[in-house]
Order: C-alpha cells, then sequence, then structure tokens
C-alpha cells in the first residue's frame, strides 16, 4: 500500500510538469492519497514508524507544489488547507462513530454507547477478554473498537450531540485547528 502510493506520486512527478497547488493538489487527493487511505480503520497504523512513513508520502509530495518550497511540512499543510493523514484517520474514525450511534451505519462491532445530559453520548470502551493471551493486548488496544470509543468519548457534548452529519464534519474539521 505504502510502496504504490510512492510509486504513484513518483509517477505523478514524471508526467506532469505543472506544480501548481490546484493541478497537484487534486492528482494528489485523486491518485495517492486514496491509496494510503484505503481501509485506514481497518489496519490503523499504531506505531510511529508506521505513522512517518506515511505522512512520509504526503510531506514529499507537498514538497513539490509550486510556493511551497522552503516551508516546512506543518506550514505547508497549513497553506494548503490539508490535515495530516493521522488526523484524517482520527476524523473519519470520529464520523463513523456517530453513523453508529445515529444507526447510519451498522454497528458490527457491538459497541455499546451511554447517554447523559452531562456528557452527552459517551462509548463504553470494551474490555479486553481476561483469558486472551498478553501478546493480543496491543492489537486489542489499537483495535477499531477501542480506538474509536476513545477518540469518541475526547469529543465535548456540543459535538458528540449533533444531529446533521454535515454539521458535525463542520466541527470536527475545526477541532484540529484548535489544536495546532
Amino acid at each position: 500500500m505504502l510502496k504504490s502510493a510512492v510509486v504513484m506520486s513518483a509517477w505523478v512527478f514524471s508526467v506532469f510538469r505543472d506544480r501548481s497547488p490546484f493541478l497537484m493538489l487534486t492528482l494528489f487527493k485523486t491518485l495517492v492519497r486514496s491509496k494510503l487511505e484505503y481501509c485506514c480503520p481497518v489496519w490503523n497504523p499504531h506505531k510511529i514508524t508506521d505513522i512517518e512513513a506515511i505522512e512520509s508520502v504526503q510531506r514529499n509530495f507537498t514538497r513539490h507544489i509550486k510556493g511551497c518550497q522552503g516551508v516546512d511540512y506543518w506550514g505547508r499543510l497549513k497553506k494548503l488547507q490539508l490535515l495530516s493523514l493521522q488526523r484524517r484517520r482520527e476524523r473519519y474514525i470520529m464520523i463513523h462513530t456517530w453513523k453508529i450511534v445515529n444507526d447510519l451505519a451498522p454497528n458490527d462491532i457491538k459497541m455499546v454507547f451511554k447517554n447523559s445530559k452531562r456528557h452527552g453520548v459517551k462509548a463504553v470502551v470494551p474490555p479486553l477478554n481476561n483469558k486472551s493471551q498478553r501478546s493480543m493486548a496491543t492489537h486489542y488496544e489499537h483495535s477499531f473498537g477501542v480506538n474509536a470509543a476513545k477518540l469518541w468519548n475526547l469529543l465535548p457534548v456540543e459535538v458528540n450531540s449533533q444531529n446533521s452529519p454535515g454539521s458535525l464534519q463542520s466541527i470536527i474539521g475545526q477541532i484540529p485547528k484548535r489544536i495546532f
């Protein structure tokens, strides 16, 4: 998957000479980023080396865009109005969890939610089976169910109580901008 994105990125640079932001971002989002994000909640990388390797594809691609030379990675993302790939994965997980809460997506993993007036809708983090091997703890900690529950529970009540997907996406899109 990573190699395929790197190859596609190299192909884009070898075929297209125009480095304008509009063209390069369109090509990146269509041809490269789609490969990096395919089934991302399933294989959700949690090792720093894996996350850095994935981010390096976007880092190297944005470096070649006109007007972005000499700007650091986070400055390029801000200038091009992009999120890091890690933030995009987290955003997708939160939106998908909202869809599960509102019965717009199937709850295949049987996530449990509790509602309170003070905290809004909160997810119950599924417990690790006591009989499972200790080596499974890492896989458990980074599974979609646990990761989704933890991310969802970080959201303030005004976010997790949204009724429409559009307003939720808009608010979640603003969260990383407020953090960084």
